[in-house]
């Protein structure tokens, strides 16, 4: 009996014990979870294995976890908890998107960003401070201590030299191009403006440009349409809207026109149905077979071909004057057999020259009198130069009535052509010629219709010459280098042994060098300065780059434009040829010039720590050496001493 009593003694007391121990895991359990999940840890979870109680699960962070074993802390004693959280693993941090957006009103410029660190937000700061009237630019730029992701310097480049050119502007910059968006004064300063973003742009760099310009106003509205033997086109055409121009075009179209003709869309139209009665009287000169219409704000003027019946013409004028709106006035004419109006002494008419490469004018035929004779010579002589114009000219009072004013706006429309002729005759206007402008058979026209009156016959045969085109006919960066290296030929920039001043020698090489820049502007060129490996690193380096500095100094002051360019010595580091014997330190002693977008030299003798190899220490550098090779200097620069020539 006593042993089972004790027997079930202990058994009862076992259990006993295990109920307690599941009462304190319970209840352990459940304080640390309600704990937890009352601070928003649900990813924590909580187990009890008697009186130790065991954290698992992901947090979020390294602080989460430390929180939560805190908070459970203060819930059951630190020793009875057991720790194996896991933490999710950090996240590599993004580079931030670098961008960069400049809004530009004159002188009210504004610069909102993200620049990577360095000297880019200093340098914007810098031109938008030069631009704004009394420090009324805002900057809103932030930097970060991220690297500077490729094409990034290369099209913040770009931003800047758009931020100086354009006026009313807004550029955007980022990694992947610029986005130009700008306001020009006329459609010449919009083909500048663009021209001149063409050529600064690099070649790894994406650039889109939109630039506006307010549309012109064209006094008289004109358009002129021809049908003859070298087949139907344009003279002129106006437009007064995007739609109209689609219609006029059409009708083109329609009478045979197969190449993209110009036309301009500006203000002054006469009537908002210039459109419909332009294309009218497209497709009659199209039924007639041949002739020309002009039509000058809301005179038209129709001169059917030499081969038009009457019985056709009739018909077809007649339709067209039932088509044509009330505001607009149509004169028709059948071609007139030519009659020659002579004296005495000839036919009367008039003939002007402009010569091809002198520009020089000459007069011959008929006026009226001394006074229209001095009027012509004075007009003559403002339009193309007192030294150009040889008047040789006769007086005949029986001249046609309106004579002078015939000649005058012929001489007129002659002024816009580079070289050319008019013809003055009692029936007709004739010029023709060859311009730099697109716009000079348009231009002629107006002038010839506005200055003549309706029903008066003219003729323009014009055509455009790429090369006299002074937009169109701007080298590119790469035909700059190209007139350098066709100046030098073989020879090379010489200098006085160990000095940085240019051989009197070489002045006449100099010439020709600036001479090939003339109408380079604001190309970037690098002029880099070499010498041989004779004497020390240190003042080869200075020396070349004084040399360098001393070549653009000289190109400055021969007029060439050197703001895009820089000066950079590159002393004995990047030899040409062998320095063991004279021919081939001579070679080596020499001035190059390079686009500064093609690969540059320093980055293809860059050792792998990013130093020039032969280049001193900091230490070592002459103050001739240290100053900014981008720069021409604005004081004498320091030269190396003199050593023995070789």
């Amino acid at each position: 009996m006593a042993v089972s009593a004790f027997v079930i003694a202990a058994a009862l007391a076992l259990l006993l014990s295990w109920s307690l121990a599941r009462l304190v895991e319970t209840r352990s359990a459940a304080a640390v979870t309600t704990r937890l999940l009352a601070e928003g840890y649900t990813w924590a979870i909580v187990k009890a294995d008697g009186l130790t109680v065991t954290l698992s699960g992901t947090a979020p962070n390294e602080a989460m976890r430390f929180s939560a074993m805190n908070l459970a802390g203060s819930v059951i004693e630190s020793g009875r908890m057991r720790d194996e959280f896991q933490v999710e693993p950090a996240q590599v941090i993004a580079p931030p998107r670098f961008s960069l957006e400049i809004l530009r009103n004159d002188d009210d410029v504004q610069l909102i960003g993200l620049l990577p660190s360095g000297d880019a937000k200093d340098r914007l700061a810098a031109a938008a401070a030069a631009l704004a009237r009394d420090n009324t630019q805002m900057d809103m730029l932030q930097t970060a201590a991220y690297p500077s992701p490729a094409g990034f310097d290369a099209a913040l480049d770009l931003g800047l030299v758009a931020l100086n050119l354009l006026p009313q502007s807004k550029i955007s910059v980022s990694e992947t191009g610029v986005v130009i968006t700008a306001i020009a004064k006329s459609e010449a300063e919009k083909r500048s403006f663009e021209a001149d973003i063409a050529r600064a742009t690099p070649k790894e760099v994406m650039v889109q440009t939109t630039i506006s310009a307010p549309r012109p106003v064209l006094t008289p509205f004109t358009l002129r349409f021809v049908i003859d033997e070298q087949g139907p086109r344009f003279d002129a055409c106006s437009a007064d809207s995007d739609k109209a121009r689609d219609r006029i075009m059409t009708a083109a179209r329609a009478a045979g026109v197969t190449a993209a003709p110009r036309c301009v869309v500006g203000l002054g139209v006469p009537s908002p149905s210039w459109a419909q009665a332009t294309s009218s009287a497209m497709a009659t000169l199209a039924k007639l077979g041949a002739g020309t219409v002009t039509f000058s704000d809301a005179d038209i003027t129709l001169l059917a071909g030499p081969d038009v019946t009457q019985a056709s013409f009739d018909r077809e004028i007649g339709e067209l004057r039932a088509t044509l709106p009330d505001v607009f006035s149509l004169d028709a004419k059948m071609p007139e057999k030519a009659q020659t109006t002579t004296t005495a002494a000839g036919p009367v008419e008039f003939t002007a020259t402009l010569a091809a490469e002198t520009h020089s004018l000459d007069l011959r035929g008929r006026l009226t009198d001394n006074r229209v004779q001095a009027a012509v010579a004075s007009f003559a002589r403002a339009r193309f130069g007192a030294d150009k114009v040889r008047v040789a000219t006769v007086l005949d009072p029986a001249a046609p009535d309106g004579w002078p004013q015939r000649v005058l706006a012929g001489l007129q429309s002659l002024a816009q052509l580079d070289h050319g002729t008019l013809l003055v005759r009692p029936d007709t206007v004739e010029v023709a010629g060859v311009s730099g402008s697109l716009q000079a058979s348009a231009k002629i026209s107006q002038t010839l219709s506005e200055r003549l009156g309706q029903g008066k016959t003219f003729k323009v045969n014009v055509s455009y010459d790429k090369a006299l085109d002074p937009l169109a006919a701007l080298p590119t960066p790469q035909e700059c280098v190209d007139h350098i290296h066709e100046a030098l030929g073989n020879r090379k920039i010489a200098f006085d042994p160990g000095s940085a001043e240019i051989d009197s020698a070489s002045a006449s090489l100099m010439d020709a060098i600036a001479k090939g820049l003339k109408n380079c502007n604001a190309v970037k060129i690098e002029i880099a300065g070499h010498t041989d490996a004779q004497g020390s690193a240190g003042g080869n380096l200075a020396l070349s780059q004084a040399r360098a500095e001393a070549v653009m100094v000289a190109l400055q002051g021969r007029q060439v434009d050197v703001s895009a360019m820089r000066a950079v010595g590159y002393g004995e580091g990047v030899p040409v040829a062998d320095n063991g014997d004279e021919s081939g330190r001579e070679a080596n002693r020499r001035i190059d010039f390079t686009l500064i977008d093609a690969p540059t030299v320093a980055a293809a003798i860059m050792d792998a720590d990013g130093i020039l190899p032969g280049a001193p220490s900091a230490g070592d550098m002459t103050s001739g050496a240290a100053q900014d090779p981008s720069l021409a200097p604005t004081t004498k620069t320091e030269r190396p001493k003199t050593r023995p020539k070789g």
